[in-house]
């Protein structure tokens, strides 16, 4: 009972010091105005922190797992019928943009697998443009990646994209004339608002309850998967979800960044400064690939040159979306594009990458 007791207060003191720790990183990059600095600074810090060997940093696997949960709410909220009867209309060229920007990641880590000598499957996990926690605990799952490697090549694709995608849309090259200011959209937002309690309540009871499913049905992360089908298919039904405030989801974004700066080890990444030019070179042409089928996009429909790009980056969906009200995009066009390549890629990715990781292994071990 001693030594039990004595281990608790040891995991509780462990986890103390990781939680002060992530909090100064997420404040500190909150200070200077990162992007998402709630879920970069805590990662950052905590990588940090945990390189002193004299403290052995904890992160219960339960504080990201209900990280997941709350994200996969906020997700699934956006799956409304208008942005269903929207990826209904489009669902050929949505399914065609959508494998054709896989393809063209693809190709890009496989020139990038060639160039630094990292193995492909990592590499490829690194580049697929969908959730930067989604992958990341999807390479923890896959036995042989290196999940800090895959990290560092999401990390550095999320923050071309978001640095660089809204410089493209407010520049000349993407003409946009807006036509309401950011206070006329407060205003309609709060026309629109949800109370968040009680309403919450149940919403967290079909989020709980379907990720504990998707678990047992053993789906590709299960804590983010299942609130996202519990929550579209309630609001598709017809009930309304109260929209997350920003606070709520910074600490969703803290409980994953802690976890996932655990994971990283860089004294295990080879070639550091290669792979470091190669990552954002490979991020650079996503943008450029995004561009040139958004240009397609605009051939096809009668629609912005924002409004297609927005659709196709390789981002966050939150926000693409935001950007899209900026400049005056169509927004169910937006959050149509971007929930049908989430969706895919949650989906058909992971399954599809397991196929072909065992596929290589049967191969080299022939052969062998």
């Amino acid at each position: 009972m001693i030594d039990s007791s004595k281990k608790y207060d040891s995991k509780v003191i462990r986890f103390s010091i990781s939680l002060l720790t992530a909090f100064i990183g997420g404040l500190v990059f909150s200070v200077i105005h990162t992007p998402i600095p709630w879920l970069l600074g805590p990662m950052a810090a905590v990588l940090i922190g945990s390189r002193f060997r004299k403290i052995q940093y904890y992160w219960p696997a339960y504080i990201r797992d209900t990280g997941l949960i709350i994200v996969g709410y906020s997700i699934g909220l956006s799956f409304t019928k208008e942005a269903l009867l929207q990826i209904t209309e489009k669902l050929p060229s949505m399914l065609l943009m959508t494998v054709l920007l896989i393809c063209f990641c693809a190709g890009i880590a496989f020139v990038v697998s060639k160039l630094t000598g990292v193995d492909y499957p990592t590499v490829l996990t690194g580049s697929i443009p969908g959730g930067l926690s989604q992958m990341i605990i999807f390479a923890e799952e896959m036995k042989g990646i290196d999940i800090t490697t895959v990290t560092f090549l999401q990390v550095a694709r999320l923050l071309m994209i978001i640095f660089f995608v809204p410089f493209l849309i407010l520049g000349p090259l993407f003409n946009h004339t807006p036509n309401h200011t950011a206070s006329d959209l407060a205003e309609k937002t709060v026309q629109y608002t949800v109370p968040l309690f009680p309403n919450i309540i149940l919403f967290a009871l079909i989020c709980v309850l379907c990720a504990f499913l998707a678990k047992k049905l053993k789906f590709p992360t299960p804590f983010i998967l299942g609130p996202i089908l519990g929550t579209a298919v309630a609001t598709i039904s017809g009930l309304h979800g109260p929209a997350l405030t920003p606070p709520i989801l910074d600490v969703s974004q803290f409980m994953i960044g802690g976890y996932i700066g655990l994971l990283l080890k860089p004294e295990k990444l080879e070639h550091k400064a290669k792979i470091i030019t190669l990552a954002l070179l490979s991020g650079l042409l996503m943008i450029v690939g995004s561009v040139g089928l958004g240009f397609l996009l605009v051939y096809y429909y009668d629609i912005t040159p924002s409004t297609s790009l927005l659709s196709l980056a390789p981002g966050g969906m939150d926000q693409m979306a935001i950007l899209a009200h900026e400049v005056h995009a169509d927004l169910s066009m937006v959050t149509g594009y971007q929930l049908f390549r989430l969706f895919f890629i949650y989906f058909a990715i992971p399954p599809l990458l397991r196929l072909f990781f065992k596929a290589g292994k049967r191969k080299s071990r022939k052969t062998a």
